[in-house]
């Protein structure tokens, strides 16, 4: 019955809330950001290289079941059961990786930035300080 006292104490904490919203939060920018890659990214790179489509750079490591007359394009052989070496995909993972890690970092920077808080300035001196300052200052020029 300790245990689940302790692991109930723990639950309760806000670290584990705020734990499980960063995790939901982090999925659905995964998303996000592989959409922004695959949908907005990847086309114009395409389009710059003239047609150039990462998905489909993949080396066959087996050869198409007999009778196979469909696209040699990687969706139609990975749903036909062909092993692929995929080294496209994994080119367009690292694109992804690359961008979201690199929002991370702008974000981060950005938090950082707000959190430093400018240092006020020091409140005036008080008219005792004042006041021995222009003493300090008389004795000095004498």
């Amino acid at each position: 019955m300790a245990i689940m006292k302790e692991f109930r104490e723990f639950a309760i904490k806000g670290s584990v809330v705020d734990l499980a919203v960063g995790v939901i939060i982090g999925a659905a920018f995964g998303r996000l950001v592989d959409s922004l890659v695959k949908d907005l990214i990847m086309p114009v790179i395409s389009r710059v290289f003239g047609g150039l489509d990462f998905s489909n750079w993949f080396i066959m490591l087996g050869t198409p079941p007999p009778g196979y007359n469909g696209p040699m394009t990687y969706d139609a052989l990975t749903k036909a059961g062909v092993p692929l070496f995929a080294y496209g995909n994994f080119l367009t993972v690292t694109i992804n990786f690359v961008i979201l890690a690199f929002i991370i970092f702008l974000m981060v920077k950005q938090i950082n930035a707000l959190r430093r808080a400018h240092p006020s300035p020091p409140p005036p001196p008080s008219e005792q300080t004042e006041l021995l300052r222009e003493i300090r200052d008389a004795l000095i020029k004498r």
